[in-house]
């Protein structure tokens, strides 16, 4: 395990790719709705990324061929933006990432497209508060799967489940950093937090089952029973009084 820590001026270029992201998930949600394709949403991120400067971070990274994920419904993480026209009721989660200055920011949000159930209402909330309840945790002195047990808590006593098979990831001059994030698992495990650690935290939250597939694409995943599922993630900073999220604008 080979964990960066951060110094003060790479925070601060972290914050800056932080920004950007935060800047474009806003400006995306601005534009769900419904008649528009996932690829417009797609380009329109990544005139607003390039026009600031950066670079998207996922495009070409692995093979990827687009600037967002974008997976709609009971799509998991990775779609591929392309034709689906968003209709009322849908739910869809985009996953952004910049690179500016030689750092990655990283974040995801689930939007809803017009009026949407009450019940999907809730998943996107359930999983946002997850993160939220897991971030009590990344605290100096604690260990890392105190983040991790915390989110699952939460969802499981909020009656959704947990993904197991895609997890958080650190973050820095690459998308993906040393250590992996598990959104489950027991408390009190793996490396002890530490000031200067930067880490993607992410929650994938189904309805169902948590068990997923992966489509004929070879990149979008779906939940396994096709119940809907949601995404949230921000880029955070381990710093001594506390984490401090560096893709969300207050």
């Amino acid at each position: 395990l080979m964990i960066i820590i951060k110094n003060d001026k790479e925070i601060d270029l972290m914050r800056i790719a932080g920004r950007i992201v935060a800047e474009t998930l806003l400006l995306v949600e601005k534009k769900v709705k419904p008649g528009i394709t996932t690829a417009e949403l797609d380009r329109i991120a990544e005139e607003f990324i390039t026009k600031h400067g950066a670079i998207p971070s996922f495009k070409g990274l692995y093979g990827f061929p687009a600037s967002l994920c974008i997976s709609v419904n009971e799509q998991v993480v990775h779609g591929i933006p392309g034709g689906y026209v968003l209709k009322e009721g849908d739910i869809v989660s985009v996953d952004c990432g910049a690179h500016i200055n030689g750092f990655h920011g990283d974040a995801a949000r689930t939007f809803a497209v017009g009026n949407i159930s009450e019940e999907a209402n809730k998943l996107i909330k359930v999983t946002e508060e997850s993160f939220f309840k897991g971030l009590e945790f990344a605290k100096v002195g604690n260990r890392l799967t105190d983040i991790s047990h915390e989110i699952q808590r939460y969802v499981e006593a909020s009656g959704f489940s947990v993904v197991r098979d895609f997890v958080g990831h650190g973050i820095g001059r690459s998308v993906h950093e040393d250590p992996e994030i598990p959104n489950f698992g027991r408390p009190g495990r793996g490396p002890k937090l530490v000031a200067g650690m930067t880490l993607a935290i992410e929650p994938m939250v189904n309805m169902g089952t948590y068990r997923v597939a992966t489509l004929g694409d070879d990149w979008t995943v779906v939940s396994a029973d096709k119940s809907l599922s949601a995404h949230y993630e921000n880029t955070v900073v381990i710093l001594p009084d506390g984490p401090e999220i560096l893709t969300l604008i207050k």
